[in-house]
């Protein structure tokens, strides 16, 4: 195959025409107000089709897997080599922006587009993905379809069921898909060199530090927990403060304290919901409902903080006259990226920032799936003016050409390493 024609543009090669196709592919969505491309959705196939067209223009061979992962292939030197694969997620569920999960997809077409256009093959094979399902907006199984690629085993597709009582089993029928055949969306370890995701940072490190990109560690472990705390309501008159158990101030006391503990060991803890029961003006608080997030990038420093915060919040029962109950929703385990590909990254970013800062995921994302069956390296893209989950108006064009610069030059030097007899 040829290169590309000089001065033929292609509909991924830079920032500026990646920042148009997030722009297409926002237009693809099943609300006017909000952007919502549900998985095995009709927009998710329409989609899956536009993405199929730019990585075919750039000479990739395409397919679409048993779950609705749409892929693309540019063939290396050598066709047996395990490939390296770049991508992200292609779902959007509404409170979230037009460059979350397809910058990474599209800037893995880019890298491909630029080696399309020089002529040139890389010694081993890349692959791009646009996972269909990383944010488990429909059936509520985050990271469904790239833990099917990493063959992790899937629920029953009969017993997920969305807001529509469609089960998964019929969504993926509808879609062309086998609902028996899940299964074969796993990959063979041996078949992969390794996976890179670029994701946006979707927090304001990068901009405090004045990094267009920073280069992930890993991505933090997560334990996730609805919290009763049951004290006795009274009257806000006729109720001394010697004979309260007031719930609420228990409860303040316990926040500020897990704060200061989470402050001291490194760690992240958030209390991001907080209700009262019964909620009125002149009654003290019998009973909070509440939340607590607690992450980090080693789970040991994370339970190791968490045991502190139930020992305090113990001890903060038991002087004020309250009970607590804690029921764990979720516990997640970090997931470290791979040195070679640290390397290879902080090497590539170096080259075009003044420093390669470094930072832990807070995010989830496919990254934490694919782990388990192959290496993964993570890189982050500055969200300039960072308010909540509204980051589609802050990454700019500059941002993500010097992350096309810095993914290409990953790829490159580990290809080169490849390349290299040992």
């Amino acid at each position: 195959m040829t290169g590309q024609a000089r001065g033929e543009r292609n509909p991924v090669q830079d920032g500026a025409t990646i920042m148009e196709a997030c722009e297409v592919l926002a237009g693809i969505s099943a609300d006017t107000e909000r952007l919502v491309r549900r998985y095995l959705s009709p927009e998710h196939a329409r989609a899956n089709a536009m993405i199929a067209s730019w990585m075919a223009a750039v000479g990739m061979r395409t397919w679409q897997d048993s779950v609705g992962n749409q892929w693309g292939r540019y063939e290396g030197e050598d066709p047996e080599a395990p490939a390296l694969v770049l991508g992200s997620h292609l779902d959007a569920g509404g409170d979230n922006d037009r460059f979350d999960g397809v910058l990474g997809i599209l800037l893995g077409i880019a890298v491909v587009t630029r080696l399309n256009a020089q002529g040139k093959r890389p010694a081993r094979p890349i692959e791009v993905v646009a996972f269909g399902d990383g944010l488990g907006k429909r059936f509520g199984n985050a990271l469904f379809t790239s833990r099917a690629m990493a063959g992790e085993k899937m629920p029953d597709p009969w017993q997920s069921i969305d807001n529509d009582g469609i089960t998964l089993a019929q969504a993926l029928h509808d879609f062309g898909l086998d609902p028996a055949r899940v299964s074969e969306a796993a990959r063979d370890p041996a078949s992969l060199a390794g996976y890179l995701e670029v994701h946006t940072e979707q927090g304001p490190v990068l901009e405090a530090e004045r990094q267009s990109l920073g280069v992930g560690t890993g991505i933090m472990g997560e334990r996730c927990f609805a919290i009763t705390l049951c004290g006795q309501a009274g009257h806000a008159g006729t109720t001394p403060f010697e004979l309260r158990r007031d719930a609420l101030t228990g409860a303040a006391e316990a926040i500020l304290a897990i704060e200061t503990l989470a402050r001291a060991a490194g760690v992240v803890a958030t209390v991001g919901h907080l209700a009262t029961h019964p909620g009125v003006s002149d009654t003290i608080v019998g009973q909070i409902h509440m939340s607590l997030d607690i992450r980090a990038e080693h789970d040991e420093d994370r339970d190791r903080t968490l045991e502190a915060i139930r020992t305090t919040c113990d001890s903060i029962g038991e002087t004020r006259g309250l009970a607590w109950q804690w029921e764990e929703l979720r516990h997640i385990p970090a997931k470290r990226c791979a040195p070679r590909l640290l390397d290879a990254l902080t090497a590539a970013v170096s080259s075009e920032q003044h420093s390669a800062f470094q930072l832990s995921g807070g995010i989830d994302c496919d990254a934490r799936a694919v782990a388990a069956v192959t290496d993964i390296g993570l890189l982050f893209v500055r969200c300039r003016g960072f308010i909540g989950e509204r980051v589609s108006e802050s990454v700019h064009v500059e941002d993500i050409d010097a992350a096309l610069n810095a993914l290409s030059e990953t790829v490159a030097r580990l290809d080169r390493e490849t390349a290299t007899p040992v």
